[in-house]
């Protein structure tokens, strides 16, 4: 005779599944707001300290080539993987390249900032956003790309 609690089971993982679903959304939801908040702050001191933006390129995978973008804003990183555009969307700036991005640009969408950049990279190559956009400001104009 098989228990009531073993015919139970497939019903409570779901529910449980379910739930931890539930709270991960919750989670990333919320480091979304907290970082679209630095990225806002970023915008409004990058001004404050007439940071001019320039034009954002996207670095092919293979790192040989840069493409237009058609964006505006500022580079977050020497490689200049990272940049926010100038109406404050954050964006990896990398594209897999190729004939048609160089006669046309490449089309970049804009992703949802992270507060931890570079999570799961080599030790030494991941940084809180915060620290990141730190960084920047504090490079002011003399901020080179690479």
């Amino acid at each position: 005779m098989e228990h009531q609690d073993d015919a139970d089971w497939p019903a409570r993982r779901r529910e449980a599944f379910e739930a931890h679903e539930r709270a991960r959304q919750r989670a990333e939801a919320a480091e979304e707001l907290q970082a679209q908040a630095l990225v806002a702050d970023f915008l409004v001191r990058a001004r404050e300290l007439g940071l001019p933006a320039g034009p954002l390129r996207a670095r092919a995978y293979n790192g040989s080539a840069t493409f237009r973008t058609g964006l505006s804003g500022w580079y977050l990183q020497p490689s200049g993987s990272l940049g926010i555009s100038e109406d404050g969307q954050f964006y990896v700036l990398v594209t897999p390249g190729g004939l048609a991005e160089r006669l046309r640009g490449a089309r970049i969408a804009p992703s949802a900032p992270p507060l931890a950049v570079g999570r799961g990279a080599r030790d030494g190559e991941s940084m809180s956003l915060r620290e990141l956009l730190e960084r920047r400001l504090a490079a002011g104009s003399q901020f080179r790309r690479l």
